[in-house]
């Protein structure tokens, strides 16, 4: 896994739940691709279309909140978001996201590097976020040993076959 991940942002607000994530009425569906295409319509109806690979979803408080559902954490990985940030994330979401490989990123002052449609550049060596369009730093969490494991073999899966 590489230490620098760069990526257009995606901003969103508070208490993104995982219905807006993968909205309930596609929890039948079982091909990835297929429910990647929902992925965030609950809470921005265009934004699978719109959406560039590797971009980095940003977020204020409790991302991911709400029922369990492994298809929201899906459907963020298979549409290719490189990581996301954002203050703090529901918890089960938190170990989901983590187990699918993608880089959860805890930023207390996110909103000083917000904006929508700017390039993001995260470096996990030195836990810092830069937004490039402005020039603003900030510092964010050090991923734990144990979910970084996890995330460099690229998801938990990944990790068991290693073993």
């Amino acid at each position: 896994m590489d230490k620098i991940i760069k990526g257009k942002s995606y901003v969103f607000g508070k208490n993104i739940d995982t219905d807006q994530i993968c909205p309930g009425q596609y929890l039948e569906l079982t091909d990835h691709k297929a429910i990647a295409s929902h992925c965030l319509e609950g809470a921005r109806s265009e934004f699978a279309k719109e959406f560039v690979k590797g971009g980095i979803v940003i977020a204020l408080e409790n991302f991911g909140c709400g029922s369990s559902r492994e298809h929201a954490a899906i459907s963020l990985k298979t549409i290719g978001v490189g990581a996301i940030i954002a203050k703090s994330f529901g918890r089960i979401f938190y170990r989901n996201a983590i187990n699918m490989g993608i880089p959860l990123i805890v930023a207390d002052n996110v909103e000083a590097i917000m904006g929508d449609g700017h390039l993001m550049e995260i470096n996990l060596e030195n836990s810092t976020i830069k937004n490039t369009n402005t020039g603003q730093i900030i510092s964010c969490e050090v991923i734990s040993e144990y979910a970084m494991n996890i995330l460099e073999h690229g998801g938990i899966i990944n990790l068991i076959k290693s073993m």
